[in-house]
């Protein structure tokens, strides 16, 4: 992907493996605060609605609104990182986000509210897109590289359990403004631990080409695709606005793409896609991401709407998968990559997801939390197989100068996944229970049909995923620590 040769490893002395190892603890905190915060405000929007006045459709916004300054920003933001320093990026992100985060806690009016999400997304974005690029220049070597990004994939399944667990707790106990104040204390000494911990990169500057043109073709490409997807709720998929929306979307990326083909110094060096490991690790997953994230959504409304749940006792029915995924991450990826190869460790985790997803194909409309749900929730442990080793395969072969933008560009189709997943699943759930509705089926079981015809497009987006990846990534000798 690069004809630069990665950072020489620094592991001459027990000082410097113990600043790598306190970098990667600083790296996985803010990433925790940003995950945490993404899970903790879903339980806490009725709240929020009733405080606040928000309409329905206003309140979506709540969340659309980060999500499009996230999601829209990352490659930018990835480029960024490469040029001025991944520290620096990494830092202001922070702040930004912390920052942001006390405007939403003090919000009065919907309006303060939405604009300081998108803050936060701005904040978000800087920080996430450049936090695997430092991971990849910290540990140079295969077995070190795994086990890091283990860590950082079971951060991230520990800050979405946590998040919709503390969520429900600070809402219910407190009020909704704390969901936000917590990002405070998290924020602030991730920021400063982050200028002493981390190691400064100069970076050749914004002179060396910062590709305007590029940044603002794929930034408006990204932000009006997430725009349009996030808002088929609302209009529906075959709406003129969407229809209309979406084949402007394409057409900024397609000039986008053409543009980097001729830039001298391109936002997004297309000779990255020669790369099959990473091109497909890419899109596996986009399609992941949608299957995962929208099962995270739809079992959450499940467990509520159906079952009758309440916040708090539906992220702790939710902690078993957390848990299963961080500890499958943390304790087992890096060490059956180094034996079998990241491509089977791959394969076998999204073998793991697809059973999973497909057994809540058949939920029923009473559902016993110990017999239905949780085999599911154990399963759903092979996504630890699955994060860890498409991060490791989306970045490999990035040096020191690309590390950034491979990782705002891992992060985007990221981004871009779990907003497909969400608007389609949900589109479809709605649009069975619906149908099952008029035709006179009671409303839970309309609504349970709904969510088995979401859960099953989840296991079919899972299988075409392992499909993909058994075609297109090519097996490599397995590389022993």
């Amino acid at each position: 992907m690069t004809t630069h040769a990665p950072v020489a490893p620094r592991t001459g002395s027990a000082t410097s493996t113990r600043s790598r190892m306190l970098a990667l603890a600083v790296l996985c905190a803010g990433m925790l605060m940003i995950i945490l915060d993404g899970s903790i405000v879903t339980v806490a929007l009725p709240a929020i609605q009733e405080d606040l006045g928000f309409s329905p459709a206003g309140l979506t916004w709540t969340v659309n609104a980060y999500l499009i300054a996230f999601g829209g920003l990352l490659l930018l933001a990835g480029r960024l990182g490469d040029l001025i320093g991944r520290k620096r990026v990494f830092v202001a992100g922070l702040a930004l986000f912390t920052a942001a985060s006390l405007l939403c806690a003090v919000a009065t009016s919907p309006g303060l509210l939405i604009a300081a999400r998108f803050l936060q997304g701005v904040g978000g974005a800087l920080a996430s897109s450049v936090s695997l690029g430092m991971i990849v220049t910290l540990f140079p070597e295969p077995g070190e590289r795994g086990r890091a990004i283990g860590a950082f994939s079971f951060v991230g399944a520990a800050g979405a359990s946590i998040g919709q667990v503390l969520g429900g707790v600070l809402t219910q106990a407190l009020n909704w403004h704390w969901i936000f104040l917590i990002n405070l204390p998290l924020g602030l000494a991730a920021a400063l631990l982050a200028v002493r911990v981390l190691e400064s990169e100069r970076g050749p500057g914004l002179r060396a080409g910062v590709d305007a043109p590029g940044a603002a073709l794929i930034t408006a490409a990204l932000m009006l695709g997430v725009y349009t997807i996030v808002g088929t709720g609302e209009h529906g998929w075959a709406s003129v606005r969407t229809l209309g929306l979406g084949a402007l979307a394409v057409a900024l990326l397609a000039a986008f793409l053409w543009h980097e083909g001729r830039a001298a110094h391109p936002l997004l060096p297309l000779r990255m896609f020669r790369s099959r490991d990473v091109s497909g690790a890419n899109l596996v997953q986009v399609l992941t991401i949608s299957g995962m994230f929208g099962f995270q959504i739809l079992a959450a409304l499940y467990m509520q709407n159906v079952l009758g749940y309440g916040a708090a006792a539906t992220g702790l029915a939710m902690l078993p998968a957390a848990v299963a995924i961080g500890a499958v991450s943390l304790l087992l990826s890096a060490r059956l990559s180094a034996r079998f190869g990241e491509r089977r460790v791959l394969l076998a985790g999204l073998a793991l997801l697809v059973v999973a997803l497909g057994l809540l194909a058949r939920l029923p409309v009473d559902a016993d939390y110990g017999v239905h749900l949780l085999p599911t929730m154990l399963l759903i442990g092979g996504g630890g197989l699955v994060l860890s080793t498409l991060a490791v395969l989306g970045m490999s072969g990035a040096g020191p100068d690309d590390a950034g933008t491979a990782s705002g560009l891992f992060n985007t189709t990221q981004q871009v996944g779990g907003a497909l997943g969400v608007a389609v699943l949900t589109t479809l759930a709605d649009g069975r229970t619906a149908a099952l509705a008029a035709a006179g089926q009671a409303a839970p079981d309309a609504l349970a049909g709904g969510f088995r015809l979401a859960f099953g497009i989840a296991a079919v987006l899972l299988a075409v995923a392992l499909l993909l990846a058994a075609t297109v990534l090519k097996p490599k000798p397995a590389t022993k620590d």
